[in-house]
């Protein structure tokens, strides 16, 4: 049997084997949930809702199981990763409303009725990545089963342990068998099948911007849906009318959260030159006073990378750069790499323009606001970032002129599961996520009635 070693990324050490799907199981998974589907799309919306509210409740009594099962598998800090079991059972809570309002329209028309009507499109494929397993999965497998879908799910390889306990905690809620299934297995497997196979009716794809351009074109080969949750190298920029000493206290929490593995991530720092020293000193303080301890202790704000080829990549990035200071980590095995932070004076620098995915953070002046607003738009991504100024007329321009999904003014929160997500350019195509997204796991079907 080919099978997979979960390693802690806090200790190296080896945690569990999980079995890997060859083509021929996940196919004959993709069909065990078509062949669920008719059930659960005419399954009543009342009872649709109640069965995704019990999912809810399920995994509510078991929040502190999954998050110690994530600080084990992904290194995440026992804080986060009891938000993200959270986060789980409000997604699931959130759109348990949505069965019972998915509203077509009465359009006005001559010479009878016109009628719109959201059927579900029948088996979705949901592809997660390691950094944030539990929420991603859930934003999108929520909506997906509450327009009645049937989901077939690939957990990353290296992260696997959470999706396959919800999947369980689906059916002890009583979802039936085959409306959500996770398969683990490689992506060149169970992620490229979900791409080829004709019965999976759409993909969500949450990882590199490389990878998702291969997926948008194999999707093309069958018309197939496609939403795309790719990279970020967002900023985050400081006006000098802002509260400086706030905004670098809490700078590090938009670069560092989840060791800088955040397609999120503020990792570009602009800051207007005349605050600039300021700025630098007080990130100091708040950089070298980051807790980064083992991600089990409840205090830990900050855990190791995930993997030992991540800590490789995020390293290289390193070499010939001024760096300013750096935290402290863990003297002990595992994927470490300290809170940095870079000084960059060159917009072409690779660590100023390539997604790092951890925790370094580059800062840089600007002279004006136009200049601020050319050089967080000078890159191929737009998912993220924020201002933070006290004009409101100046956030609400700026805002307006960043070329990005999510910005947040004097906040560095990027995602609520009652608001829209996702990215401009290549960090993504479509949106997940907020009152609509169940309608992006439909079609609309329009329906006119002759009237004598």
């Amino acid at each position: 049997m080919n099978t997979y070693t979960v390693i802690n990324p806090a200790t190296a050490e080896p945690v569990t084997e999980v079995a890997l799907a060859s083509v021929e199981q996940t196919d004959s998974l993709i069909e065990r949930a078509h062949d669920a589907f008719p059930a659960w799309r005419d399954v009543a919306p009342g009872e649709r809702a109640r069965l995704l509210r019990r999912f809810a409740a399920v995994v509510d009594e078991h929040v502190e199981e999954l998050a110690e099962l994530e600080v084990r598998n992904a290194g995440h800090t026992l804080g986060n990763a009891r938000w993200e079991a959270g986060n789980v059972r409000d997604v699931l809570n959130y759109y348990s409303a949505a069965p019972e309002r998915l509203f077509g329209r009465q359009i006005p028309v001559a010479g009878g009725i016109d009628l719109t009507f959201h059927e579900p499109l029948g088996v979705v494929g949901v592809i997660v990545p390691w950094n944030f397993p539990m929420p991603i999965a859930a934003w999108g497998f929520g909506p997906a089963l509450a327009a009645g879908n049937c989901v077939v799910l690939k957990p990353a390889e290296l992260t696997p342990l959470t999706a396959i306990r919800l999947a369980e905690l689906a059916l002890e809620a009583g979802i039936p068998e085959g409306v959500l299934t996770v398969i683990p297995g490689r992506g060149s497997v169970v992620g490229e099948r979900f791409v080829t196979h004709p019965l999976v009716r759409k993909v969500c794809f949450t990882g590199s911007t490389a990878v998702g351009k291969r997926i948008m074109a194999g999707c093309a080969e069958q018309v197939k849906r496609v939403t795309l949750e790719l990279g970020g190298k967002s900023a985050n920029i400081v006006f000098a009318d802002a509260d400086v000493a706030e905004a670098a206290a809490r700078a590090p929490y938009a670069v560092f959260d989840n060791a800088g593995q955040d397609c999120c991530a503020r990792s570009r720092i602009l800051v207007e030159r005349s605050a600039y020293d300021e700025f630098l000193s007080g990130l100091e303080r708040a950089v070298t006073a980051f807790k980064v301890t083992d991600p089990a202790d409840p205090d830990s704000e900050m855990g190791p990378l995930v993997s030992a080829k991540q800590k490789e990549t995020v390293t290289s990035y390193l070499v010939d750069v001024e760096t300013a200071f750096t935290g402290s980590v863990p003297d002990s095995d595992g994927f470490w790499v300290p809170p940095t932070v870079v000084l960059a004076d060159d917009p072409a620098m690779p660590i100023w323009r390539e997604e790092v995915f951890g925790p370094v953070v580059a800062v840089m002046p600007f002279d004006d606001e136009e200049e601020a607003v050319r050089l967080a738009n000078d890159t191929e991504y737009g998912l993220s970032g924020s201002i933070f100024t006290r004009d409101l007329g100046r956030a609400l321009r700026v805002a307006r002129r960043v070329e990005a999904g999510n910005l947040s003014v004097n906040s560095h929160a990027s995602v609520r599961y009652w608001t829209p997500f996702g990215g401009y350019k290549q960090s993504g195509l479509g949106r997940e996520l907020g009152p609509d997204a169940p309608n992006a796991f439909t079609e609309e079907k329009n329906v006119f009635i002759a009237q004598d």
